[in-house]
């Protein structure tokens, strides 16, 4: 049973079937059972998550430096981490992996210079930088050269922000300042067991654990933007890293394109009932029905994802719900940005009534769509709209409008772009006649009639120039690729700044 494990582990994950002989004899001695509560150790991730025989590790003579409360050098082997590089697929990767048999993986002054040495040469060599950690959080037994290890931590991940791709993942802990280290990554994975915190539920005002655990990665990834997914075990885990660096470029001066194993002129019969499922469009144009979508649990009235288009990487946001919130808002803009300094397209599709309209949304929602209309605004990279229903007021300008940037706009049919909806607008348009009329509901539908025909449809769009051209959505796949194959050599200077400001 151990070895159909294994070989079905393999074909999970890649590479050649029977290929590392020496894991399948590992995993037979130490009577590891590949099932949803496998717990890995450090350098097991680190086995899985690379191609087979690929990892070079640096820095395993390492130990701690510090000598007080009885910490001794041959009892901190790598001093709590293991760093090295490797291959996945056919990019090179660095990798590091927090060891918590050692001091529970927390991070001292010599653990920290390893961390810090594995950004130095990832950012030279222009490659990904994979975290998996596993850390009780600060190493108190040494003081402020631990407290300084975690800030050289935090400016090495600050400076390689927008240069190479940060991902990491939560296997074990993630407390304290290690939070803020997760943070800092372009995205963040968990398994359900793990725990994420800058200060314990027990330490909350009124709370404990029993009550509302705050650390539980559903909790965190519910209510929070830091996690895009949680998974069932580690090896989800280490399965959707490897989707998405297959998906990523390796850093922001090349390009995420590779040949395309899908028809670029399929079309997709039906797929205008999928208006009001996003997800369910995305789907159906990608190639090959990938989907590899990002924070699913939170801000559920919007998604983001990455799709291939004839090959090509794209970074996808959607209204799933007709109205957009803030946490949506905020969800999608920092998406956008990171497609933006990675040179990677965007498609925008919007069906969007309006913004959320209560008491929470009201204290942020200005401030969401400002940085929602900056981050369009702001990105320089292809960007095509689409259309699929309805486009009301100011929730449509942010959302990758022509007004704000957008390339390319398409619309179905049906979809309908105005100030608001038809039906409100004519009974404050026309409300003397709408008074004054003995069949109120006849005049409503009539004036509902006629604004729409003046200027609520997609016609009316097109007629001003605010649409490219209105398609049939059978043939939304092939006309968003021939948009973004036309755009991919697209140039735009701006004025000359170090960055904005909002």
């Amino acid at each position: 049973m151990l070895v159909l494990n294994a070989i079905i582990y393999k074909a999970k994950f890649g590479g050649p079937l029977f290929a590392g002989p020496l894991f399948y004899f590992i995993l037979f001695m130490e009577g590891i059972k590949m099932s949803d509560k496998l717990t890995l150790s450090a350098r097991e991730r680190i086995a899985s998550l690379l191609d087979d025989s690929s990892f070079v590790e640096i820095g395993s003579r390492v130990t701690a430096r510090a000598t007080d409360f009885n910490i001794t050098p041959a009892g901190t082997p790598g001093d709590g981490v293991v760093t090295g590089y490797g291959v996945i697929g056919d990019k090179l990767v660095y990798v590091y992996s927090q060891d918590a048999s050692v001091l529970g993986g927390s991070i001292g002054e010599m653990h920290a210079k390893k961390i810090a040495a594995l950004y130095d040469m990832a950012t030279k060599v222009g490659a990904p930088v994979v975290g998996l950690i596993d850390c009780a959080g600060l190493r108190l037994q040494e003081g402020t050269d631990a407290l300084t290890a975690f800030g050289r931590i935090y400016k090495k991940s600050a400076v390689a922000s927008g240069v190479i791709p940060q991902i990491t993942a939560v296997f074990g802990n993630c407390g304290g300042g290690a939070a803020v280290l997760a943070s800092l990554a372009d995205f963040t994975f968990a398994t359900k067991s793990a725990k994420l915190f800058v200060n314990s539920p027990n330490a909350l005002s009124e709370n404990y654990q029993e009550k509302l655990d705050t650390a539980s990665a559903d909790y965190v990834g519910s209510n929070t933007s830091l996690i895009d997914e949680v998974c069932e075990s580690e090896l989800d885990t280490i399965t959707e890293i490897r989707n998405l660096i297959s998906i990523l470029p390796s850093n922001n001066e090349v390009e995420a394109v590779g040949p395309c194993t899908d028809e670029l002129n399929r079309t997709i019969p039906g797929i205008e009932s999928f208006a009001g499922d996003s997800r369910a469009i995305l789907q159906n144009i990608a190639d090959d029905n990938l989907f590899v979508e990002l924070k699913k649990s939170y801000a559920e009235d919007v998604v983001t994802g990455f799709i291939k288009m004839g090959g090509a990487t794209v970074g996808a946001v959607a209204n799933q719900a007709r109205l957009l919130s803030s946490k949506g808002a905020a969800k999608i803009s920092r998406f956008v940005s990171f497609c933006d300094s990675f040179g990677i397209p965007v498609l925008s599709i919007t069906n969007v009534k309006g913004f959320e309209a209560t008491v929470d949304d009201e204290k942020h929602i200005a401030v969401a769509a400002g940085h929602l209309a900056l981050a369009f605004a702001d990105a320089t990279v292809p960007k095509v709209s689409l259309v699929t229903g309805d486009a009301f007021g100011t929730a449509y300008t942010v959302m990758n409008s022509r007004s704000i940037g957008a390339d390319i706009v398409f619309a179905w049919p049906q979809a309908r772009i105005a100030t608001m909806d038809s039906e409100m607008a004519a009974k404050i348009i026309c409300e003397s006649e709408i008074a004054e009329a003995s069949d109120k509901v006849a005049a409503i539908k009539e004036a509902k009639k006629k604004i729409d025909e003046a200027g609520a449809s997609a016609e009316a769009a097109a007629r001003r120039g605010y649409v490219d051209d209105i398609i049939e959505p059978d043939a939304t796949r092939k006309r968003l690729i021939a948009a973004f194959e036309m755009l991919a050599t697209k140039v735009e200077e701006r004025p000359v700044k170090k960055h904005y400001t909002f």
